[in-house]
């Protein structure tokens, strides 16, 4: 399906605020509500809007420490691959997964209250992973920008 200029700028409002009622969108739009309701249905049911979430404060819900690790695994056969990436989505610390080219394989965004939970969620959990071979991971000391907004 091909986006006219009305979806985008719906899309575009949706990712700044997810919250906006279809009144207040039909206003900024100059479209009808019942038009803009059923743009929003079909953005929904064709895939563009995957889910509307709230994004929360990590600092006020006790996420101290945010770090990225890369993950090596020891074969890269099919099923190691399917395997680890089922296991690793088990994990309420890991926050993105992403399989990666060039010399590690994956790169995992890890959320923990602090340094202490992010040791127990290593040791624990995910270093013992039967096929993991090596982590490391970097920890973030400070965070200038965090988009959830793709540009449209």
């Amino acid at each position: 399906m091909e986006l006219d200029g009305i979806d985008l700028k719906l899309l575009r409002l949706l990712q700044q605020d997810a919250s906006l009622s279809n009144k207040e969108l039909s206003f900024e739009l100059n479209k009808s509500i019942a038009a803009v309701h059923e743009r929003v249905k079909k953005l929904k049911r064709l895939g563009y809007i995957k889910k509307t979430v709230a994004i929360l404060d990590r600092h006020k819900i006790g996420i101290g420490l945010i770090s990225f690790s890369q993950v090596f695994l020891k074969a890269h056969t099919f099923e190691v691959l399917n395997e680890f990436e089922k296991e690793v989505a088990k994990f309420p610390e890991v926050m993105e997964c992403y399989q990666m080219a060039g010399s590690y394989d994956f790169m995992l965004r890890i959320a923990t209250k602090d340094m202490d939970a992010y040791h127990i969620f290593l040791r624990h959990k995910l270093a013992v992973l039967p096929q993991v071979n090596t982590v490391q991971t970097y920890f973030v000391l400070s965070e200038t920008k965090s988009e959830t907004a793709y540009p449209l």
